[in-house]
């Protein structure tokens, strides 16, 4: 577990944009750990945490990507029911607000990756590995 920081991308939401993306991130060998994507009617926000944060900045504001820089927590854990809502409940009892959350695990695997990002991720590190 650990505090990682997350890129929002904003994007035209169009075919072949996150395409584009990947095929940059993939030609300077920057690896995407997690990814994310929401909508509206005119562009996408990309959220991801890849492998070389400050590499990614430098290649997106190269290619006048406008990109918002967030600390997340990155948390390796159990593929087990319950898992989420013990994190879960560990973070509201100390009052630390879940935001958002990504992950996505294959059904037979044994651990997973989450992404959470929280109102405070000092603390909610802090709590979650109490």
């Amino acid at each position: 577990m650990q505090i990682a920081t997350q890129l929002a991308l904003f994007l035209d939401n169009r075919p072949g944009t996150l395409a584009r993306v990947c095929d940059a991130l993939s030609a300077a060998k920057i690896n995407i750990y997690a990814i994310a994507t929401s909508d509206t009617v005119d562009h996408s926000v990309v959220r991801m945490v890849v492998s070389d944060t400050r590499k990614a900045l430098l290649l997106f504001e190269e290619h006048g990507t406008l990109v918002v820089e967030s600390e997340v927590l990155m948390i390796e854990g159990d593929n087990k029911p319950g898992s989420l809502a013990r994190i879960a409940h560990k973070l509201a009892d100390a009052s630390v607000n879940i935001e958002y959350a990504y992950c996505a695990t294959p059904p037979d695997a044994r651990r997973g990756l989450l992404i959470l990002r929280v109102s405070n991720a000092k603390k909610a590190l802090k709590v979650l590995n109490m």
